[in-house]
């Protein structure tokens, strides 16, 4: 009897010991999973966080490409003044040497504001450089609707001898407008319209493509288009600003600090270039 009891009291035991192992086993395990759920969650934050700053960062780079793309765009700056009617502007950064080629008389020095008021008073008025372009100003520029053989030889004139000159001009009131480019005496594109086309000269360039302007043939008229479309002429009138940016300088986006800080010439054209 004895020795049953103290047999069953062994084997009661060896049940405490083998419970308690398995018991120690599955604290284990469950230790282990836990420690692996908590690896698992750390790596994917982990990961998380590293793809959140490298995206910051590439963000940070780009940001001021797109910065620049838009200051590109002419419309981001307020316009300061309105578009003049005629404009030159001429590869240079010597304003007495456009002086001498226009034959400007009675030349005085003034401010921005001095120049831009004389320059509607039957005077030019030269600019001083900006972004290495010069601007002449004023109403004494010929008009291509007026004559546009005037137009063409000054311009020819002064490209031969300042090299690289531009001529734009706009007439909201009736629409016409015009864009040259001169080289060392040659033309390299020029378009003018009064109500037809007086001057079409040159391969049409990339740019005036890209900003959808109209130029037609010498005996081409525009297609008489319904009242929910667009008047080609005037939709060329909004964009010649914008050209003007694309191939030098739009006056009316110029930096207000250089109007303030900053002299050009004004003067009277002579007989000889104005006639």
């Amino acid at each position: 009897m004895t020795m049953a009891v103290a047999n069953l009291a062994m084997l009661a035991d060896a049940g405490e010991i083998l419970s308690a192992r398995q018991s120690n086993d599955i604290i284990a395990r469950l230790l282990i999973l836990v420690l692996g759920m908590a690896l698992v969650i750390g790596i994917i934050v982990l990961v998380l966080v590293i793809h959140f700053l490298r995206t910051r960062r590439l963000s940070l780079q780009r940001s001021p490409r797109t910065i620049l793309y838009f200051h590109r765009e002419p419309k981001v700056q307020a316009s300061i003044f309105p578009a003049p009617p005629r404009w030159l502007a001429i590869k240079s950064s010597h304003p007495q040497v456009v002086q001498t080629a226009l034959g400007l008389h009675k030349p005085i020095r003034c401010s921005w504001e001095e120049g831009l008021s004389v320059a509607n008073e039957r005077k030019l008025f030269i600019s001083p450089p900006v972004a290495g372009w010069i601007l002449v100003l004023g109403s004494r520029l010929p008009d291509p609707a007026d004559d546009v053989d005037k137009c063409f030889h000054l311009i020819l004139d002064l490209s031969r001898k300042l090299g690289h000159v531009q001529f734009f001009s706009i007439n909201r009131v009736l629409n016409h407008h015009s864009w040259v480019q001169a080289e060392q005496g040659v033309v390299l594109r020029a378009y003018a319209w009064a109500g037809r086309t007086l001057w079409n000269q040159g391969r049409v360039t990339r740019t005036e493509i890209d900003l959808g302007l109209k130029c037609f043939g010498y005996a081409e008229l525009p297609p008489k288009s319904p009242f929910t479309q667009s008047d080609p002429a005037a939709f060329n009138i909004e964009r010649v600003p914008l050209l003007a940016a694309r191939w030098s300088i739009d006056p009316t986006m110029i930096d207000v600090r250089l109007l303030k800080e900053t002299q050009g010439i004004a003067g009277e054209l002579s007989q000889s270039k104005a006639h």
